[in-house]
């Protein structure tokens, strides 16, 4: 894809920051693909970044500004929260007010965010969705760094001997990096290990799966630490030279015998010591690790712990080895770059830091500069419930439903004086709340850079014209200060903010801090546009960047050595009990992003999995009397949720999982976070959302039912439901407790078919199992299949799904009544590989034929050679053929 209508961007997902090729039809629709050219995808993307064109349209758009629900112009808006700010500040003071961003944001807009709160309002009550990201790596990076530098790059993946995954379920939230790491697997023989409690797609492809129990990855590594000692692993003259603190580390790890390990992380000894045998022979090793180790109460110990293992052992610094933290969020390190988090001042200086205050003061010409850290996102919108916090400014986030106790985030900004929310739709749980909404920009529509998980830079460029009155947030927060009477804010573009960032990271740095760009502030307007990616540092003789740091031995800590952190092994914040005995894990699916209000909107990422789900082991639901497609009702003591059952023997008896996407408008009943407690990470900040009590039941609904709608349905009297996009429309998983008074009725409202003759609704009654079928043919087409069963309705779910808005003739209709695919339109079964719509049955089909490897289905299908990220899945496909042939 090449040409004078395309546009070289960069993904808006994940952390991988890859490069993408959009481009411009003469329809006025968008082409989408990799960008051969980027050092981090070179080409590929993954399913989501695949379906970035179909994420795209204005539905549901927010395009004008709101003022109390009522549409308004940008000026009265932005006077209405510049008044509301500097009434609230002069009545209460600067810690009265408060901003929340996201990862979302560009480094532009959350430089400017960054600089209004601290360096003007005075207060540094400006926290992050990153929080909930990489709030440990940060602090853990910092204890053993002096600062917060990642020290490789992609390439070290590629030529290490091992890799360990530690928490990261990587071919399902990297999957452009696990198939780089797949393809050096092959090419090299590097050996994987994946140290996960539940046996994921990225387990399922590794050479050793360590099941530990939750939390129990300090033990694990402490473990790993004194075996490194003990066996003559030691790097004794790297860590003479370059660390200190061994005593001390060692002292926190004490005797650790191999059964004590075993039974504390729930590994098997000997697996344990292969494990740690491996690890202390093979030198070229990276481990990278995730969300599994910082969202915890003991993040930052975990990151430590991991850290330490690679500071004995020398392996840092150098071609495929080191510790590497893989961030969530497409900008969580570049607002990390500006002092996006409340306890950090731009450019990785640091707030408590008295020479790094007087350093931003006087380089931003703010003498108000905050003088002591803010509040981090949990006891941010705490101190929002407890009335501390009377005005807060949400951007691209969705924290009413996204933090720890959600219902309490939500009950908090009910009762917020204040509430502004710039976001790109007003159909959030979030965003319902606000008293001022503001329209942002967003993905092909601003304009910017963001920073990927090995420090590199990229640019986000716009190819899109801003729909409505949509605008930049830098834009709007700059409005805001200069209404506010602060100086410093008359920016003009992107680049001018970016030259200033720039700048501020190499004034009177002298190679003292980490981040230093200082070659980037001499970009002029052309230069900026024409900005390839590159990896900080970047300072002023070395415009080119560095691909690792710390090669040279030396840290930014006072020694200039790297610190052993003592890591003393703590137990989760919440333990279970006899009331709620299991274990709830939150996290990401393969398809799906963060609240959906992007991916949500795309047919293809909705059909691998449509509904929020409960993974359990059978064990666990044999007790409770739970089976396959049954509903769970999921309870903590901050409340409960409903979820479909996927009973499998990939989880870890004794744990769940349910994934954190499922909130309003797609489902009402099923948001994770409701559950999830607000312990935190006491140095960090960051939530345990890994680690939560429960305990399940059996939903015992009356009825359970299947819709297929051209229209969108109105499903809120409904006490489980979860909707989700289709190519023609809309499919809802539906169940009550009670049976509707009238069952025609009922569907006709469910259809909003009032107005049709009795020959286009038509419907059958399976007598021997009760069911209900419904068929809504309008003028010939397919509007609509209502299916409803005193049981989960089992149904050819994909086949139908392709027959909405299709016409259909009398033959047929029996058949469609019946959820019954004909020879001439066979079912292709649940969708397996979302990037081509390949389902279970085509691949198994295929299989029986002969195809009897991932790459021959690849070949047939092309299933599994886009992102890979559902070859673990035809693997299971292909064993399961397998099975029935041999019988």
């Amino acid at each position: 894809m090449a040409g004078p209508d395309v546009t070289r961007t960069t993904c808006p997902y994940c952390g991988v920051g890859c490069g993408v090729l959009a481009a411009r039809q003469e329809d006025g629709t968008v082409g989408v693909a990799g960008d051969p050219d980027h050092p981090a995808n070179f080409g590929r993307l993954c399913s989501k970044g695949s379906a970035l064109a179909e994420t795209l349209s204005l539905e549901e758009r927010l395009l004008t500004p709101r003022l109390g629900g009522t549409e308004t112009d940008w000026q009265t808006a932005l006077s209405a929260v510049a008044d509301g700010f500097s009434r609230i500040i002069a009545e209460h003071g600067p810690d009265s007010v408060a901003l929340y961003g996201s990862g979302q944001l560009l480094t532009e807009d959350y430089y400017v965010a960054n600089k209004f709160m601290k360096g003007f309002i005075g207060t540094a009550n400006i926290d992050t969705n990153s929080r909930l990201c990489m709030a440990s790596s940060v602090a853990g990076h910092k204890r053993a760094f002096g600062s917060d530098s990642v020290p490789g790059c992609y390439e070290d993946l590629e030529q290490a001997d091992l890799v360990v995954l530690v928490g990261s379920n990587f071919a399902w939230c990297h999957p452009v990096l696990f198939q780089r790491l797949l393809a050096a697997k092959e090419k090299r023989g590097t050996r994987l290990v994946v140290v996960d409690p539940r046996r994921t797609a990225t387990a399922e492809a590794a050479d050793m799966h360590l099941p530990i129990h939750p939390g129990s990855d300090v033990a694990l590594f402490n473990g790993l630490f004194a075996f490194l000692l003990e066996n003559d692993a030691c790097d004794e003259a790297y860590v003479s030279a370059h660390t200190e603190g061994l005593a001390e580390a060692l002292a926190a790890v004490g005797d650790l015998p191999m059964p004590e390990i075993a039974q504390q992380t729930g590994v098997d000894p000997l697996r344990l010591r292969q494990f740690y045998r491996l690890f202390a022979e093979v030198e070229r090793t990276v481990t990278i690790y995730s969300q599994g180790v910082n969202q915890s109460s003991a993040g930052t110990d975990k990151v430590n712990a991991i850290i330490n293992c690679h500071l004995l052992t020398g392996r840092i610094g150098r071609e495929g080895m080191g510790p590497f933290s893989i961030t969530g969020q497409p900008n969580a390190m570049g607002g990390r770059e500006v002092g996006g988090l409340a306890n950090q001042l731009a450019a990785h200086m640091e707030i408590e830091n008295d020479t790094h205050r007087d350093t931003v003061s006087r380089f931003w010409d703010a003498p108000a500069l905050a003088a002591r850290p803010g509040l981090k996102a949990v006891d941010l919108f705490r101190a929002v419930g407890e009335g501390e916090i009377k005005a807060v400014w949400i951007m691209a986030t969705n924290p009413a439903a996204s933090l720890p106790e959600a219902g309490k985030v939500a009950d908090a900004l009910r009762r917020c004086e204040l509430v502004i929310v710039s976001d790109v739709t007003a159909t959030t749980r979030t965003a319902a709340l606000a008293d001022i909404l503001l329209p942002a920009r967003g993905w092909g529509e601003k304009d910017g850079t963001v920073t990927n998980s090995e420090r590199r830079i990229s640019r986000q460029r716009a190819f899109l014209k801003a729909p409505g009155a949509a605008k930049p947030d830098w834009w709007s927060i700059s409005r805001v200060a200069q209404y506010m009477g602060f100086a410093g804010f008359d920016y003009t573009s992107a680049a001018d903010i970016f030259r200033e960032h720039a700048a501020l990271s190499a004034f009177e740095n002298d190679g003292t801090r980490d981040f230093d760009i200082g070659a980037l502030a001499r970009l002029d307007d052309s230069g900026y546009d024409a900005l390839t990616p590159v990896q900080w540092p970047v300072p002023a003789e070395n415009p080119v960047g560095e691909k690792r740091m710390f090669s040279n031995g030396r840290f930014f800590t006072e020694s200039a050595r790297a610190q052993f952190v003592p890591t003393p092994v703590r137990d989760p914040a919440s333990a279970i009990s006899a009331s709620f005995p299991l274990v709830l894990n939150t996290g990401r699916i393969r398809d799906q992003w963060h609240t959906m209000t992007r991916t949500g909107k795309s047919a293809r990422l909705s059909a691998h999995i449509s509904e929020p789900f409960l993974e359990i082991h059978p064990d666990d639901a044999q007790a409770e009397k739970l089976f396959p497609a049954d509903i769970a009702c999921v309870e903590s003591v901050r409340g409960k949720v409903l979820a479909r059952v996927h009973v499998t023997d990939r989880q870890k008896p004794g744990n769940i999982f349910v994934p954190m996407h499922w909130t309003a408008p797609f489902s009402d009943c099923a948001e994770a976070d409701r559950l999830v407690a607000g312990n935190v990470d006491p140095l960090s900040g960051q939530p345990e959302l890994k680690h939560t009590p429960v305990r399940i039941s059996k939903y015992k609904a009356a009825w359970y039912g299947f819709l297929l709608s051209r229209g969108k349905p109105d499903l809120a009297p409904i006490d489980y439901w979860a909707i989700a996009r289709t190519t023609a429309g809309w499919r809802a998983e539906i169940a009550h407790k009670e049976m509707p008074e009238a069952t025609d009725t009922f569907v006709r409202n469910l259809f909003g078919c009032d107005d049709v003759d009795e020959d286009e609704l038509l419907s059958y009654r399976d007598i021997a199992t009760g069911s209900l079928r419904f068929a809504l043919v309008r003028n010939g087409i397919l509007d609509g299949i209502f299916m409803m069963s005193g049981e989960p309705v089992a149904a050819a779910r994909t086949w139908l799904v392709d027959r909405i808005g299709q016409p259909v003739g009398a033959d047929a209709r029996f058949r469609i009544l019946a959820g019954q695919a004909g020879a001439d339109q066979p079912d292709p079964g649940a969708i397996v590989c979302s990037c081509f719509g390949i389902g279970v049955n085509q691949i198994a089909g295929e299989a029986f034929d002969g195809a009897c490897t991932v790459d021959a289905i690849g070949d047939r299908l092309n299933a599994g050679t886009n992102c890979g990220s559902c070859r673990a899945e035809i693997v299971r496909i292909l064993e399961n053929v397998n099975v029935k042939k041999a019988v």
